[in-house]
């Protein structure tokens, strides 16, 4: 009995280290910012962008040859925040700011390449954050939304003060971009705010790690998801399900706009969804049929460029 258990208690303690092992292992390839890889997520999102190489390359040098300039903010915790801000170009009776928030290892204009087409041909002026722990701005942990939407507050404020208590801000998020609007909806925004869009935004960081270890590492949540959990709140000042866009859409007043693509495996469809049903406040969904992870506006641009029309008409 004493033998049987000393190797019970041999077994448990491999386990346990085993455990510690692969949170740590999961934890600093997800969360911290010099080990999350953009290439790396770009083949677990599955999309296949080498298709728009062209478009890509003809919009983004159209975009950089606008006038545009780098702008700074400080975080409610001390971090050095940047984006790049692109007046208007095009005449408009409005004075309207959409501020665009890119999605997990991205930055700044990346996510947005395509979509700028479309704001600068409406009159809108652009500001472009980099989200903390990306590009240019400081820090070292990953805010996936739950921070990321108090460092939006800051720069819908920014916006303000560049622009005047008369602009109309748009808030466009893509993938955590997404995200990180939803969760922006269940704080007291101001009324400058008119409306969100939310294309491929998941739930929660706790729900979306549970779907990736699932669907691609083939491992349940437990043990690894509570563990990061727990490191993640010492270390990133944040729990994985603390802020999740389904509560905060619940408590939403300004109208948004959910988008997703019918064959999104990196954030299933199915989020949208459960968001959209939630959502309190005047709502819209468009689902981009065959379109995968943050592929719907180059899947069929016409009806998002509608849907975004018939959106923004509202507000």
């Amino acid at each position: 009995m004493k033998r049987l258990g000393k190797k019970l208690a041999c077994a448990g303690a491999l386990a346990a280290v085993g455990t510690v092992a692969e949170t740590v292992y999961f934890y600093g390839r997800t969360m911290k910012r010099n080990e999350v890889d953009l290439e790396r997520t770009m083949k677990m999102a599955g999309t296949d962008w080498s298709q728009y190489a062209d478009i890509l390359a003809e919009r983004k040098e159209y975009m950089l040859a606008q006038p545009h300039e780098d702008v700074y903010e400080t975080s409610f915790d001390g971090l050095k925040l940047h984006a790049v801000y692109f007046p208007a170009i095009t005449e408009s009776s409005r004075k309207r700011v959409v501020i665009c928030f890119h999605g997990y290892t991205s930055r700044a204009l990346a996510d947005f390449t395509g979509l700028t087409d479309y704001y600068f041909k409406r009159g809108y002026a652009m500001l472009h954050p980099d989200a903390r722990a990306h590009g240019e701005s400081e820090g070292e942990y990953v805010g996936f939304g739950c921070l990321d939407r108090r460092d939006a507050m800051k720069w819908i404020n920014w916006v303000i003060k560049k622009c005047g208590a008369d602009v109309e801000i748009l808030l466009h998020g893509i993938s955590m971009g997404g995200a990180t609007v939803l969760m922006a909806a269940g704080l007291p925004l101001p009324p400058q705010v008119k409306g969100i869009v939310s294309d491929c935004g998941f739930t929660s960081p706790k729900e979306v790690f549970t779907h990736v270890l699932k669907s691609m590492y083939h491992l349940p949540a437990f043990p690894v998801i509570p563990a990061a959990d727990l490191l993640n709140r010492r270390l990133a000042g944040y729990g994985m399900d603390e802020c999740n866009a389904k509560r905060e859409v619940a408590k939403a007043k300004v109208p948004i706009l959910f988008i997703h693509g019918s064959k999104d495996t990196f954030v299933p469809v199915s989020m949208c969804h459960e968001l959209y049903d939630r959502c309190a406040s005047p709502k819209r969904k468009w689902i981009a049929e065959g379109a995968a992870h943050g592929e719907s506006y180059f899947k069929d641009m016409e009806a998002y460029e509608k849907a975004l029309d018939e959106f923004t008409e509202t507000l």
